[in-house]
């Protein structure tokens, strides 16, 4: 087998340190973990870590990524076939799964109380929130335009309505663990999108 470039190896360090730590960080939240936890449990030196990312955050922000891409690519396969009624009751099922999932909640909110501290860390948790908007804004004018639809809401205020209710219903369910029903999500997909009930 050739050895690995020093890019390839670097490459293969940061994709491991970045695994761990989202490992560690739902496992765990995000203050409870460290970077050394992270280099230790990945079988690293911390100087790996720092070689790799400048801080804990930059390391958080990878794996928001992650966990954003994650995301989307489920929604956009629950969107993905069979008809309207079929796709929204996949939606409605990965929405129960991921809606107050207690490791990502905590870690998520978490971060996000980390960011209201730092303004760096607020742009760039602001810019990825409006790729996850676009990426959904996309799929509903997809969506209306394979249906017919006429969406009461432009398809960038329909996605952040969306996203602020799911966010919302998220944390309740997190609270309360899981006892709300994730029904009035997709029954407000329904409305939004000139769906009768």
């Amino acid at each position: 087998m050739p050895r690995l470039t020093r890019a390839e190896s670097q490459a293969r360090t940061r994709e491991l340190l970045s695994e761990t730590a989202q490992r560690l960080f739902l496992r765990d939240g995000y203050h409870a973990t460290s970077l050394e936890k992270v280099a230790e449990t990945a079988g690293y030196s911390k100087g790996a870590v720092y070689s790799n990312f400048r801080n804990k955050d930059e390391l958080c922000l990878v794996v928001v990524d992650r966990l954003y891409a994650e995301r989307i690519a489920e929604i956009a396969k629950a969107f993905s076939g069979g008809t309207l009624d079929e796709r929204l009751r996949a939606f409605e099922d990965y929405a129960e799964v991921m809606l107050g999932d207690a490791p990502r909640t905590q870690f998520e909110v978490e971060f996000a109380l980390q960011a209201r501290q730092n303004a760096d860390l607020q742009t760039e948790l602001g810019r990825r929130d409006a790729l996850v908007v676009r990426a959904l804004a996309d799929l509903i004018r997809s969506q209306a335009e394979e249906f017919g639809l006429t969406p009461l809401l432009p398809p960038h205020d329909l996605a952040r309505t969306l996203l602020s209710l799911g966010i919302g219903l998220g944390v309740q369910r997190f609270v309360v663990q899981g006892v709300l029903p994730v029904r009035v999500l997709t029954d407000t997909v329904r409305v939004l999108l000139g769906i009768a009930l």
